[in-house]
């Protein structure tokens, strides 16, 4: 930073500071307590009235709050869970202590005594978990994203150190597109993706107020896409917190992470915050040798781990089999086990996605808003977000996301509980990013066709192992019978059997020649090829880069066949603007919402990632009206509510999302909840615009229906027996939103004062699946054309089968004394496909069963113990499932568990808490995605200064 720079801010900050330097100051000390216990409420607000002047308290419940304004006037305390209290100044240095009274105990269930959950949680007729602020600070886990996944009936998976998946009630993926998250009710996905990039790109921890999940279908209230759930992330205001924070975390993997904030309040119509954090680690491997695992009508692609001319590995790309794609690589029929026994089915040699990702996973995120009282309660806010970085990202392909970059605008006007009008502009720049699976294939193709490659291995096998092979000790002469087929029975001949032990006795010997035929095809090179780019070697660096920087509509490189193509770098600059308003109003006889979105997408990949090449411009827009009215009952102990939605995608027709709900209050800690909720997903701009190579296959929106393509068994078919017949053409029907209707039952409250229970029940139906069929297309040249080109197709359709879920969860939560708590949460969810087996059916990806326990302390005082002190520790206990992704990424997930624990200690002269903890501390090493490594320990250390005082 210039000289020049820091002048400025420099005078920024005096300018900010400036009004109250000048001001007549009133300084006004104390503490704030449970009424009933005593004990000092921690973070509990100290509020001049009718302003926004005011500070939190300390750990042990103290403030100091210092107002530019002479006596009288009055300070209001508050704090959730309690009944607001006022104290009357009357002079400057006075001290006071402030004893509010408890307005209920209900306890929310993964926070301590001192934390209750808000009546409007107890009012939901949704099940809602939450972390609130002294929650996030105590997390076990690396980070309080991370801290989500201990929540009940939350699921947490990790496809990169950097790119992490909140879902609930099943049908998880590591493209979220069923899931929203929004912070400060705005819309965090990527656009061009449509969905968000966990916290990659959200806020920082030292901005997070609360964090509440909402199970279930939602989008009555939230919009298209609240599929499955919400993710609402509230950050701090400006005016009540205000002051500087700052975190210095290390840890394993070359953690290193940094974080600041600054808050002020400059007078009581002006605030402001900064927010900049930045984090850096080294990612774990993606490293899974296991064969891909395929479905029965794409079973003919395995050959299984053991096979002597390899075999397509999970996280190896292009190494796949080649029979659908070109390559000659299949001599398993009895000419070629007799003519060229050994070489059977032959892989192409690909590379280890380490060859080609960069694991040093960088994220900067900054963020800043400017708020502005206009009258009373009425604040005006802009508001700035910028995210930057590189991790791993997994979808349909495994890609690297290197200098990927966000910007998000919003301006906003906005009355608590009363209305809110607000627009946003997000846009993305996909920097360097580029498709690992795709670069390794593109990197072969350069050096080698396939149809080269399996030339040149075939050559040498035939010219160079074949004769040494016969000359094994028990292999049968080419010239006897036995190696026909039997006139008698139709049966092979006993010689083929005899060759393959003879073969099996000499496997190292077998092996060996494999790896001398790969080396030579790999190595040969003939006019136009080059010998395949070995990692580490200047011709490899040389050729990797070049790859990466150029999309694939450069098509700069010219294969050995004539065929041109292009690079793997991605470009995207696809932005989403969207404007929504909401108003809130009750006449005597009842509440009312009312509301309305409408938001378009603008999205720009210049051919790379969807169909917008050359002049073609996409543009998509969505809008939406709601209504709510809410009315109470039996005294306000029975509230009844109804929702009603209408959605209109540009390219789909109206849709309706109804909801309704019961609750009723047993008494101030009990209540009972019975709701029936809706949503729908509209197809994202991938369903509906794609156009994206990623290797061996296209894949396609889909807006018009194809039924063009066949079925891939019948390919094989067809090259064994050239009958055109033989063909099965597959269907593809246009695609359209997907729709869900949930019921649900529930109870939240407090047994025998210590004990808090949330339990639910939930039973859902679906219907419209949006998934994919996998087909061919055949380019015949003319009608005796038994040799036609091949290109697989991955099509967006939907599924015509119905089918339900449902599930089962309850948290517990017993405090012991003050200071102590024990919590648990167990979820059991299941689906049923009731008969159907249409694969577009989406993986559900879900455990059946799964529990939390944990043990917590916070700021233990007594006899033995230490104060100030805090603890706590969670295990988690995972049951295996199957894990459906792309076809490269399908696979089993086994049963595992982990522990997570943290200590930390809070010195409050200096506002300072160290924590020392570690998520997974015993190392279990777990796959929590499948095509993602396996996920170990993470140990840090950290530091966070805290002065919300000016």
């Amino acid at each position: 930073m210039t000289l020049k720079k820091y002048i400025l801010l420099l005078g920024i900050l005096y300018l900010g500071f400036l009004p109250a330097l000048h001001a007549q100051t009133t300084l006004v000390k104390g503490s704030v307590t449970d009424k009933e216990t005593g004990e000092g409420l921690i973070l509990a607000n100290v509020v001049v009235k009718n302003t926004t002047i005011g500070v939190q308290t300390d750990y042990e419940g103290d403030f100091e709050l210092k107002v530019n304004q002479n006596p009288p006037f009055t300070i209001v305390a508050t704090y959730i869970g309690y009944d607001d209290t006022e104290v009357q100044i009357t002079q400057n240095n006075q001290s006071v202590k402030i004893s509010m009274l408890p307005s209920g105990l209900l306890l929310d269930a993964v926070e301590i005594k001192s934390s209750r959950i808000t009546e409007k949680q107890r009012e939901s007729p949704r099940t809602v978990e939450a972390l609130d602020l002294i929650a996030i600070k105590e997390t076990p886990a690396a980070s309080f994203y991370d801290g989500l996944g201990s929540l009940k009936g939350v699921d947490l998976t990790s496809a990169s150190l950097g790119f992490k998946i909140i879902n609930t009630r099943g049908f998880n993926s590591t493209s979220p597109v069923r899931s929203l998250q929004l912070i400060d009710g705005v819309d965090n996905q990527a656009p061009g993706l449509n969905f968000s990039l966990g916290n990659f790109m959200g806020a920082s921890e030292l901005d997070v107020q609360r964090v509440e999940i909402i199970a279930g279908a939602s989008t009555a209230l939230y919009g298209p896409n609240a599929f499955n759930g919400v993710i609402n992330m509230n950050t701090k205001d400006p005016f009540y917190q205000q002051g500087l924070s700052v975190m210095a975390k290390m840890g394993e993997r070359n953690l290193m992470e940094a974080a600041v904030r600054y808050a002020h309040a400059i007078n009581n119509r002006w605030a402001y915050k900064v927010n900049l954090s930045l984090l850096s680690a080294k990612d774990w491997i993606a490293d899974n040798a296991a064969e891909v695992y395929r479905p029965e009508d794409r079973a003919f692609l395995n050959v299984g781990e053991n096979n002597p001319g390899g075999y397509d590995a999970v996280n190896r790309y292009g190494d796949e089999n080649l029979s659908i794609s070109g390559g000659a690589n299949n001599y398993t029929d009895l000419t070629g086990l007799r003519l060229y026994p050994g070489l059977g089915i032959f892989h192409r040699t690909g590379y280890w996605e380490e060859d080609l990702v960069d694991y040093n996973t960088e994220n900067l995120k900054a963020a800043a808003a400017i708020h502005y009282r206009i009258k009373d309660e009425t604040t005006l806010i802009a508001a700035y977000n910028f995210g930057l970085g590189t991790t791993v990202y997994q979808g349909d392909n495994r890609y690297s996301l290197k200098d990927i970059s966000f910007h998000q605008a919003r301006l906003e006007v906005n009355k608590r509980d009363k209305f809110f009008v607000r627009a946003y502009h997000t846009y993305e720049n996909a920097g360097k990013s580029y498709d690992v699976v795709s670069t390794a294939i593109r990197m072969q193709d350069i050096a080698k066709t396939n149809n080269a490659f399996s030339q040149d291995y075939f050559y040498y096998w035939n010219n160079n192992v074949v004769s040494q092979l016969r000359q094994l000790e028990g292999f049968p002469p080419i010239t006897d019978s036995g190696w026909y087929l039997d006139p008698e029975t139709g049966l092979p001949g006993a010689n083929y059997a005899i060759a393959d032990s003879v073969m099996a006795a000499n496997m190292d010997q077998i092996l060996a020649w494999h790896a001398e035929a790969r080396a030579y095809a790999d190595n040969n090179a003939s006019a136009g090829e080059l010998p395949l780019p070995q990692r580490g070697t200047a011709a490899f660096d040389s050729l990797f880069n070049l790859v990466i920087s150029t999309t694939p509509s450069d098509k700069i490189f010219t294969l050995a066949d004539g065929s041109k193509v292009g690079g793997t770098l991605f470009y995207d600059r696809s932005s989403l603007t969207h404007f929504q308003g909401e108003y809130k109003f009750s006449p005597e006889f009842a509440h009312f919402t009312v509301g309305s979105s409408y938001r378009i997408y603008t999205p720009d990949s210049r051919g790379t990632i969807f169909s917008d090449t050359a002049d073609v411009k996409i543009r998509n827009s969505e809008f939406g009206v709601y209504g709510a009215a809410e009315k109470r009952f039996l005294d306000k102990h029975l509230i009844l509510t109804a929702t009603a939605r209408a959605d209109k995608n540009q390219n789909f027709d109206w849709l309706f999302s109804p909801a309704a709900s019961a609750v009723y209050l047993i008494d101030d800690n009990n209540s009972v909840r019975l709701s029936f909720s809706s949503a729908i997903r509209n197809p994202t701009l991938a369903d509906q615009y794609l156009y994206f190579g990623v290797g061996r296959a296209i894949l396609l929106g889909n807006l018009s229906g194809v039924d063009t393509l066949v079925s891939l068994n019948s390919v094989i078919n067809f090259f064994n027996t050239s009958d055109r017949d033989t063909l099965e053409y597959i269907s593809a029907p246009a695609v359209r939103p997907e729709q869900v209707r949930t019921l649900e039952t529930g109870f939240k409250g407090n047994l025998w004062e210590n004990l808090f229970v949330d339990v639910n029940y939930y039973f859902s139906w679906y219907k419209y699946f949006l998934g994919y069929k996998i087909g061919a297309a055949l380019d015949f040249i003319d009608e005796n054309d038994n040799f036609p080109g091949v290109q697989v197709y991955r099509v967006a359709t939907n599924s015509s089968d119905q089918v339900t879920t449902q599930g089962f969860s309850i948290g517990l939560n017993y405090f012991l004394g003050k200071f102590y708590a024990i919590n648990g949460n167990y979820s059991w969810n299941k689906l049923d496909r009731q008969g159907s087996v249409d694969p577009i059916i989406p993986a559900f990806n879900t455990p059946e069963n799964k529990f939390n326990l944990g043990v917590s302390g916070r700021n233990i005082i007594g006899p033995g113990a230490l104060r100030n002190w805090g603890f706590n520790v969670n295990y988690k206990w995972i049951e295996g499932f199957l894990f459906e992704g792309s076809p490269q990424f399908t696979g089993n997930i086994p049963t595992y568990d982990m522990l997570d624990v943290q200590l930390n200690y809070t010195v409050p002269k200096i506002k300072t808490t160290f924590k020392l903890g570690a998520s997974n501390v015993l190392n279990n090493l777990q796959y929590q995605t499948y095509g993602g490594p396996r996920i170990g320990r993470m140990a840090y250390f950290s530091v966070v200064f805290d002065n919300d005082k000016l």
